[in-house]
């Protein structure tokens, strides 16, 4: 890590490193868009991320643990994973996605994954932690015959989209 946090307060200390907009963002597509590269991420980002922010929040988030960046061979892309600190993060996003649920307006297609994730049985943010775990770090699901909670999501943002279709939410 680079300069020390402002206060000794773990508030502050979270802040700093999860603080920005652009940096919950970059973790939210690495996490349930599977995005492991520069490219897939600026050009999967819902909100338009510019290349020289992403690079930024990207280099920062490498810098505060919360991902890695495998070195690149000449002609290779460089893949970033989320580390344990990042996996971490998901009951952090799902919190917010509640949050944003209950006092904010969005699309609902959008909506649909942090619809999942509240309204789920509380094993599923540790399976999706599990299943992160495992793409991210190589550690083993605990039981790999369970379905994947990626798929779940997967499968509720396809209804959800066969629902709305281009006319909009019904």
């Amino acid at each position: 890590m680079d300069a020390a946090p402002r206060s000794g307060c773990a508030i502050n200390a979270a802040v700093e490193v999860l603080g920005d907009p652009w940096s919950m963002l970059v973790l939210r597509d690495v996490m349930f868009g599977d995005r492991r590269h520069f490219r897939e991420l600026l050009a999967g980002s819902e909100e338009g991320i510019a290349s020289n922010i992403l690079a930024s929040r990207l280099k920062r988030l490498v810098e505060g643990g919360l991902l890695t960046r495998a070195t690149a061979r000449r002609g290779q892309r460089a893949a970033y994973a989320l580390t344990e600190a990042g996996i971490r993060t998901l009951p952090v996003m799902v919190a917010l996605g509640t949050w944003g649920l209950d006092f904010r307006d969005g699309e609902p297609r959008l909506r649909v994954r942090a619809e999942v994730l509240r309204d789920g049985d509380p094993e599923l943010v540790d399976a999706m932690m599990d299943e992160l775990r495992e793409r991210h770090l190589g550690v083993p699901r605990p039981d790999p015959d369970a379905p994947r909670p990626s798929e779940v999501l997967r499968q509720a943002v396809d209804a959800a989209t066969r629902r709305t279709g281009s006319h909009g939410p019904r």
